[in-house]
């Protein structure tokens, strides 16, 4: 199959129709329509076979993971997803894997609103690159950089579960059959926030999504804000599946650095927190307060109720 009848047969129809966007696949760039008032945000992210993913991972599992986490990082900005580009490298023309990869891409970006709108086909080593673009309101865009002293730290949802189905993938770890199913989900579906990280546009400090754990993201908000942060590691959200396969020195591990939970961390002002609590409660996600912010400079202190607590291991690193 030549390179131009795979864009056509796989994605030339990926994601859901945008009326802002007239011109899309099959020509040399897109054309698109920012709305008026509004800022575009964009972030990429590779994911590369042997690294990223297991070489026998079922392909529509991955199409989906790639975009949910490329619109988690709009989310954590508190955007709205709009427009997605793809770049694909392969090894060889796999037209059953390729088909599988476009449908749970396609699926996933008409969940979210977003519509594949150009990219890139090559040969080489199997790397998936996707960009993703979405809009905020004209200087609503939260970041990592504007935590303040006395402010509340919250996470969405429960951490740990996916690093425990990456070990059960693996075969490290033995899960009952009553949590296997939510714990593979967690790891090959993962959710992005979307609804919530647009609701904390005027609530939330600083924000950010949980890709390389707990430990390893909390220091980028602590940094870029010039901050501390004391965090409370009995405070720390899990889900009953995560603590009934694991001793809880493992499920904790697994919470504050397995990663790829892509949940939202963020911080919040105590004259906002009741406003927090009745904004979020219609989306049905937990929101779990789990430390407070510091003047001690870039000092990620843990606790264990009240007493100082010693942790060794850090978030994922590339390099």
């Amino acid at each position: 199959m030549h390179e131009f009848e795979l864009i056509a047969q796989c994605f030339s129809q990926s994601g859901r129709a945008r009326t802002d966007v007239p011109i899309g696949v099959g020509d040399d760039g897109a054309v698109i329509q920012v709305r008026d008032g509004f800022d575009l945000v964009v972030t990429t992210d590779t994911m590369v076979e042997g690294v990223h993913f297991f070489p026998d991972v079922d392909p529509r599992a991955l199409g989906h993971k790639l975009v949910a986490v490329n619109v988690s990082d709009l989310a954590a900005m508190g955007a709205e997803p709009c427009w997605l580009s793809l770049a694909l490298t392969l090894p060889k023309v796999d037209t059953p894997w390729l088909q599988a990869f476009a449908e749970g891409l396609s699926e996933t970006a008409d969940y979210y609103n977003c519509q594949l709108v150009g990219g890139d086909t090559t040969r080489g080593p199997l790397t998936l690159t996707l960009s993703a673009k979405g809009i905020v309101p004209r200087g609503k865009a939260l970041t990592r950089s504007n935590a303040k002293v006395g402010d509340y730290i919250y996470v969405t949802g429960t951490l740990g579960d996916a690093a425990l189905g990456l070990k059960l993938v693996q075969e490290q770890v033995d899960v009952s059959k009553k949590h296997r199913a939510h714990i593979l989900q967690r790891f090959h579906y993962p959710t992005a926030r979307v609804a919530i990280g647009q609701a904390l546009r005027n609530i939330a400090s600083s924000a950010m999504d949980i890709s390389d754990g707990l430990c390893g993201d909390l220091p980028h908000i602590l940094a870029r804000s010039k901050v501390g942060a004391i965090v409370d590691v009995a405070k720390i959200p899990m889900s009953q599946a995560l603590k009934d396969s694991c001793d809880w020195q493992a499920a904790l591990q697994c919470a504050l650095s397995g990663g790829e939970d892509y949940e939202l961390l963020f911080t919040v002002p105590e004259n906002k927190r009741g406003s927090l609590e009745v904004l979020l409660s219609p989306y049905g996600v937990p929101v779990t307060c789990i430390g407070r912010i510091t003047g001690a400079a870039g000092k990620l202190e843990l606790r264990h109720l009240d007493q100082p607590f010693v942790y060794q291991h850090q978030g994922y690193e590339h390099f």
